[in-house]
């Protein structure tokens, strides 16, 4: 037995060291390779934008940089890229930018910014050319920027307009005793709907048509401006199916070229003088974002303004670039308060919202933070709900046309399983000191008192969000109450009912943000700067991120995303101020 001992002891030492020098290899790599390893731009390069690796506004910092080494991603985000975008107008070496197979999990708002960026850069007369296999409708709003556009002969184009789905749940929950009881306040918070119903409301498809008309109208809009098609055209391109296959998108203008790939780098080597048996110069937008953030930039600004990423769902905690978090949210604006150097701070959101109690911490800290200093918003993709919650008392906000917002509203949901329990023979008994006691179960029927006084915490809960946005946006009650019960607003129709002040980007926010603070020369400086600890850093290591591909390559791509759906209902708790739905628009 000694003998065993020591033969599985000496097993367990070998095995430990190897994982050590393991660990030593990839951390000195990290460090030592990453720093080494510049980026280069040769003359007469051309810029491949390709975004699959890019979803957030902000990457995100670290106060641990061993956090920094191992974090997801590349460390770039969509203002990283936009900012690259802007140098690459005056850098000599880059003559152009191709826009390659984009494959990108950009929203609307993003993809509205970008192109924005990809406008500004044809203005110094550089090309901007796209080519890919297919297109989505959202590849297309971006590459639609483009002049040529090359499309695959073997490809596809999916232009047909928007729509949303919505799966309900009453049956099932009959059928399966598992049922959702639902408090809600809001005769549009259609976030709950599924559970009540097994049609949508008229209230609900009034909203959803709406939003969805509204953000097609931009969007349509825009290609219409760029590809020279009149609107009606469009529309009625989108109702006929008539750009389904590559000739006939061609044939109604939406696309130049229906080409193989080779052919289009052909013509970029053509511009660029380059021998057709020879390459062109290339840098990714990744390498060449990378080398714009690590140069240094003279300025003799002194003053500062503050951008303060506020990303994903709200909860409660540290939060990080996919969650809003009061940790790091609170932090952050406290510590660009205190900054004698920032002189003003710009709130950029990009949320469904979430936990009500954090919008309302959130908020209490953007208040504090507006005495001392203005504060802007910045609205992204979504300020909807807790996301709007967060904005209301800003000085300014901003919001792009196609920015789904609004959702003022709450709501609470209790899973309750005492039919599936009766069903399979399982009964529930409780014991307690006081009537109230035991409060709630999701084994027991769920007690009328108890849905009373739940009510009447969401009750609480709207009137004081109701009352915070009528303060911010110097409203009255009765006036936010009505464009209030859950609501959702796509951006232009927000700046007409009083929710938001202007139409335009990040930019245009802290554009506004300096005339407050009457400063003119500035520089912008990021947050949050997240804590994390030792196994925040295990979790981000390569060989742990592996284990959503793998899921996804067994269970396929849909079924992941009602995986993470149905993981995200669990970790709601509390009252919610959520956005009803979410809009995929491919």
């Amino acid at each position: 037995m000694k003998f065993l001992g020591n033969v599985l002891a000496t097993i367990i030492g070998i095995f430990i060291f190897f994982m050590l020098f393991f660990f030593g290899i990839l951390i000195i790599g990290a460090i030592f390779g990453g720093e080494s390893e510049g980026v280069s731009v040769k003359s007469n390069s051309v810029i491949e934008l390709n975004l699959e690796d890019i979803k957030n506004d902000y990457a995100g910092k670290f106060k641990d940089p061993w956090v920094t080494i191992f974090s997801d991603g590349k460390n770039i985000g969509l203002t990283d890229i936009i900012s690259a975008i802007e140098d690459a107008k005056t850098d000599d070496d880059i003559k152009g930018i191709s826009i390659l197979n984009d494959d990108s999990q950009l929203g609307m708002a993003q993809s509205k910014a970008l192109r924005d960026a990809l406008e500004d850069f044809k203005k110094s007369g550089k090309f901007v050319m796209a080519y890919a296999n297919s297109y989505s409708q959202k590849e297309y709003y971006l590459n639609s920027v483009a002049k040529p556009i090359y499309l695959n002969p073997v490809g596809d184009m999916d232009f047909k307009g928007l729509s949303s789905e919505i799966m309900f749940f009453k049956d099932f929950q009959e059928k399966s005793g598992i049922k959702m009881e639902v408090i809600r306040h809001g005769k549009y918070k259609s976030a709950v709907e599924p559970f009540l119903e097994n049609k949508m409301s008229d209230a609900n498809r009034e909203q959803t048509s709406a939003l969805l008309n509204s953000i097609w109208n931009s969007v349509a809009s825009e290609i219409s401006k760029s590809r020279n098609i009149s609107v009606p055209k469009l529309n009625e391109i989108a109702n006929g199916l008539l750009a389904r296959t590559p000739e006939m998108a061609k044939t109604q203008g939406l696309v130049d070229v229906v080409a193989y790939e080779d052919v289009y780098h052909n013509a970029i080597k053509n511009l660029l003088k380059v021998a057709k048996d020879e390459d062109y110069n290339k840098v990714t937008i990744l390498d060449y974002a990378k080398k714009v953030a690590t140069t240094s930039k003279n300025t003799d600004a002194n003053d500062k303004i503050a951008v303060i990423y506020a990303q994903g769902e709200i909860r409660s905690g540290e939060g990080d670039v996919d969650v809003i978090g009061e940790g790091s949210m609170r932090r952050s604006l406290q510590d660009a308060r205190k900054d004698k150097n920032i002189k003003a701070i710009v709130l950029r959101i990009d949320s469904p919202g979430g936990s009500a109690l954090t919008s309302d911490l959130i908020w209490r800290e953007v208040e504090l933070t507006k005495k001392v200093k203005p504060v802007v918003v910045s609205m992204g993709n979504y300020a909807a709900s807790g996301g709007y919650y967060i904005a209301c008392n800003a000085n300014k906000i901003f919001a792009e046309n196609n920015t789904i917002t609004g959702s003022i509203g709450v709501f609470g949901i209790l899973p309750n399983f005492s039919q599936l329990t009766k069903k399979i023979g399982i009964n529930v008994e409780q014991v307690k000191t006081h009537e109230n006691a035991a409060r709630y179960s999701p084994f027991v029927p769920l007690d009328e008192k108890l849905k009373a006084v739940t009510l009447e915490e969401i009750e609480h809960i709207y009137k004081t969000f109701v009352t915070h946005v009528a303060q911010g946006r110097k409203m009255t009650f009765a006036q936010v109450d009505a464009i209030a019960q859950g609501r959702v607003w796509a951006g232009s129709e927000a700046v007409k009912i009083g929710l938001v002040d202007k139409i335009g980007g990040l930019n245009d926010a802290i554009q506004e943000a300096a005339a407050l603070a009457k400063t003119k020369t500035y520089s912008t400086q990021n947050y949050p700067e997240y804590e994390k600890d030792f196994n925040d850093l295990l979790a981000n290591l390569p060989f742990t991120k592996s284990k959503e591909s793998f899921i996804k390559e067994e269970i396929g791509e849909e079924n992941y995303k009602i995986m993470e759906e149905v993981k995200r209902l669990q970790a709601q708790k509390g009252v919610q101020a959520m956005m009803p739905f979410e809009i995929n628009i491919k």
